[in-house]
């Protein structure tokens, strides 16, 4: 299949709130939305390791900070899409659905139902929880100044 830049990055925006997302709602908005395809396993779903790794301040030397858990999954729908999903942690429902979502989300006729009912109320509550989380740290902020004193002019 061919894809246009503009579809590429909006399916990488799609799989990035389905892997933020929770397993619960993700399982509710599916189960919901009544979309369930037929499809087989590909690949997994199975759990792996992945190297974290970070860089102080920023744009320091990059480091191996540890490990984390990482779900993945790859399905193939009846009409030949296929779908790929990866997820931190272990639960294997979830990467699975995800991968579905994926493999449908290439139908463009199933885009705008898939965004309506699932992908849109997920993208949502994870910016309510970043405002939230903004907000909280917001209030925790402490500005540091310093006052000149007079004598030492």
């Amino acid at each position: 299949m061919h894809w246009k830049a503009g579809e590429n990055a909006l399916r990488q925006a799609n799989m990035a709130v389905l892997a933020r997302a929770s397993a619960e709602q993700l399982s509710a908005l599916w189960a919901k939305a009544g979309l369930d395809a037929e499809h087989e396993m590909v690949r997994g779903p199975e759990t792996g390791l992945v190297t974290v790794r970070g860089r102080i301040g920023g744009g320091g030397s990059p480091f191996n900070v540890g490990e984390a858990t990482v779900t993945r999954a790859t399905v193939r729908l009846a009409t030949g899409a296929v779908g790929h999903a990866y997820a931190l942690g272990r639960d294997k429902e979830k990467s699975r659905i995800s991968a579905v979502i994926d493999a449908l989300w290439q139908d463009e006729t199933l885009r705008p139902k898939l965004t309506e009912r699932i992908l849109t109320p997920l993208a949502r509550d994870l910016e309510n929880a970043d405002a939230a989380k903004c907000s909280e740290t917001a209030a925790t902020r402490v500005d540091f100044f310093t006052m000149v004193r007079g004598e030492d002019e």
